[in-house]
């Protein structure tokens, strides 16, 4: 599995052909387990014959064997819910029979606590494209729990799950009043998205739809606010995968 670095030249049917280069190699990593075969070889405008060999490369090796760490259980709560067990397992390089068990172990830990500050951020990355049973494994809480947590940070289900699991038609968000609307243009330069969304009883992805019909900007202050966040969030992930 030597990728080239060089030009690749395209085949005769569009798609790329040759070596992998090292970006294409490290995106196949990213996107393995959370998108199917078909769409990865779609955005690397490869053939999906060449992604399937390409994960037998990037994934294969020696089983483990013995206790899971730490890192471990964090890469497969990362992956439930979004990949099938034999995909996670081979991206694990654990035995399907071992996924299945440490699933089943983490089920048992499933029970009522407190909720804290990253709880909540895990629960919004989540809960919308993730089903709610595995939800409540990933936090280690009942399903009931995670509902109603969901409810009160006005989460919902994204389409693109709703799809994905046959679940009918998508529950609407009710018209937008005018007075709704004069409240939006109000909040949404100087506020955070959540905090809209409760006040207005609307999920966070209506109050983002509707500030972007609207043509709403946040403001310089706000977009600072974000990056300062955004960076704090990363540094926090960055030190909990250390530990």
């Amino acid at each position: 599995m030597t990728p080239n670095n060089g030009k690749q030249q395209p085949a005769s049917n569009g798609k790329r052909k040759g070596r992998w280069s090292f970006p294409e190699i490290e995106k196949l990593r990213r996107l393995y387990g959370f998108k199917t075969d078909v769409q990865i070889a779609k955005e690397l405008n490869r053939t999906v014959q060449s992604v399937r060999r390409m994960v037998g490369k990037v994934f294969e090796g020696e089983l483990k064997i013995g206790p899971w760490t730490a890192k471990e259980v964090r890469e497969l709560k990362n992956y439930l819910g979004a990949a099938d067990v034999d995909v996670i397992a081979k991206i694990l390089r654990r035995s399907q029979i071992e996924v299945g068990r440490k699933i089943m172990e983490l089920q048992g830990e499933v029970c009522e606590r407190p909720w804290t500050s990253k709880d909540v951020q895990q629960l919004k990355r989540f809960y919308g494209t993730r089903d709610s049973k595995d939800v409540s494994v990933i936090l280690g809480r009942p399903v009931d729990r995670i509902e109603a947590k969901a409810l009160e940070l006005c989460l919902a289900k994204d389409k693109g799950y709703q799809r994905r699991r046959g679940s009918g038609t998508p529950v609407r968000m009710p018209r937008w009043r005018p007075e709704e609307i004069e409240l939006l243009k109000k909040l949404y330069p100087d506020e955070d998205n959540l905090a809209i969304a409760t006040q207005l009883n609307r999920t966070v992805k209506s109050v983002v739809s509707k500030a972007h019909d609207l043509g709403l900007k946040k403001s310089e202050h706000r977009l600072r606010e974000m990056g300062r966040e955004n960076v704090r969030a990363r540094y926090e992930a960055e030190k909990e995968m250390e530990n």
